[in-house]
């Protein structure tokens, strides 16, 4: 049937009665004479519906043909990709400015960082002394345990200066004889060198370093600069460190009122497993980096290597690093006993390290550091080795305590229990707290009437 004259509702429209000039593209897929309409069609009343005929393509619909809009379409996987890799190019462009910052402020943040490494080892000394003696305030706990910490660390440096000063002389007649022998077997060996030959290597050296006196020069005063640097470095670290033993609560608090009302308990539970994982760090790799030492030194001792005290300094200190600090502290003690010992000395040095090794990664870590701290190789090494570019040695002293903190952080966030966890249960000074399983355990075990109560303010069962 023909439309009248004054129609102008679509839905009334034939197909083969509409001029090409008024065609849609609906119309051209629309169903032949004589077919049954569908009812999203062009049969369908009201121009609502004739509205959707254009934005629903037929079953029947030609994807080859250029204006149908299935060919133009996103495929689903490029989507996703894209949208992926936005995000991944937002997530390191953040990264990207975070590091920078960082590199900027390093000489603020490198101080701050190593003092909240300190205040992880002392501040549950300070605590228990001010929970024990109840009489004793706070403030002078904390002067009793900075002053005790500087003490020791004051008192080691000071033994290992005067280890090296005093068997710094063998070594120089050890290496002076190491030299000859060296000397003569060059000249008796294949190489056949002369004394002319040997006047000629000495005078090259010579030039060489008067040719690089003003080198030298600047590097020392560049070394003089960096002592002053360290010295600032120094007392702000200490600076920091005072008040983070004393005032650590209250500063965390302040922190946290930049959280969400909403995720602030679960923020602040993650913040209190991810220092007290800190806490079990610090304090398990100071115990295995000082039998390290003693193992070692005593060792290199009965060897016959000399500055066996300032060996095993260098040993305590490289445990920091794990892995790294204990390939280049063993790669100097080999060095220092092939010079003034030999082959022998040295073969010796070498399995003497390896065993300490083996005993500190199969006896040691596990027993101190337990499950509450467990890192694969890889996460270890990875970090160091990105610390180490970034930052130098403070970036590969401080990666692996970073990221014991923020797998602590980031295991209890993603933790479903910890959700409806008190943050007043979980105690960030005691290392077991770390573990989810011990605040588990700690808030659903019932409290027997028969035991004493503890008083307030005691740290773990």
């Amino acid at each position: 049937m023909a439309a009248s004259h004054g129609e102008t509702d679509v839905a009334r429209w034939r197909p083969d009665e509409v001029d090409d000039t008024h065609r849609t593209e609906t119309d051209d897929r629309a169903a032949p004479d004589g077919a049954a309409p569908d009812a999203t069609g062009p049969a369908a009343s009201g121009p609502d519906a004739a509205a959707g005929a254009d934005t629903v393509p037929d079953a029947g619909a030609d994807d080859t043909d250029p204006a149908s809009p299935a060919r133009w379409r996103v495929p689903h996987g490029l989507d996703v990709a894209a949208g992926l890799a936005w995000r991944v190019l937002l997530i390191a462009a953040a990264g990207f400015v975070v590091i920078y910052l960082a590199g900027t402020v390093s000489v603020v943040l490198i101080p701050v960082v190593l003092a909240l490494i300190a205040a992880s080892l002392l501040a549950p000394e300070a605590h228990m002394l001010s929970t024990r003696l109840r009489w004793m305030p706070h403030a002078i706990a904390t002067a009793i345990v900075v002053v005790g910490g500087l003490a020791v660390v004051g008192g080691v440096f000071t033994g290992v200066v005067f280890a090296f000063i005093s068997g710094l002389p063998d070594l120089t007649s050890q290496l002076t004889n190491s030299l000859s022998e060296i000397q003569d077997w060059v000249r008796t060996g294949p190489l056949g060198l002369n004394n002319q030959q040997f006047t000629a290597i000495g005078d090259q050296l010579l030039t060489n370093v008067r040719a690089s006196q003003a080198t030298i020069a600047a590097s020392a005063l560049g070394a003089v600069s960096t002592v002053g640097e360290l010295f600032t470095e120094g007392l702000l670290a200490l600076f920091t460190l005072i008040f983070l033993i004393h005032d650590g609560g209250a500063i965390w608090r302040f922190l946290l009122r930049g959280v969400p009302g909403r995720v602030r308990p679960r923020a602040d539970v993650a913040g209190r497993r991810a220092f007290a994982s800190l806490v079990g760090y610090t304090r398990a790799i100071v115990v295995v980096a000082f039998i390290d030492a003693v193992t070692a030194g005593v060792g290199l001792w009965l060897i016959g290597v000399p500055l066996a005290v300032p060996l095993a300094a260098l040993i305590f200190f490289g445990a920091f690093v794990p892995t790294v600090g204990a390939v280049v502290s063993g790669a100097v003690a080999a060095l220092v006993a092939l010079v003034s010992g030999g082959v022998t000395d040295m073969l010796l040095v070498v399995v003497l390290l390896l065993a300490v090794q083996n005993l500190e990664g199969y006896v040691l870590q596990p027993l101190f550091l337990g499950k509450s701290i467990k890192l694969h190789p890889l996460a270890v090494v990875l970090p160091i080795a990105c610390g180490l570019v970034i930052a130098g040695i403070p970036g590969a002293l401080l990666a692996v305590p970073l990221v014991t903190v923020l797998d602590a952080g980031l295991r209890s966030l993603t933790r479903p229990d910890d959700a409806h966890t008190d943050p007043s249960t979980i105690d960030p000074l005691d290392p077991r707290s770390a573990r989810p399983e011990w605040a588990a355990r700690r808030t659903s075990a019932p409290a027997s009437p028969a035991a004493p109560q503890r008083p307030r303010g005691r740290r773990g069962p």
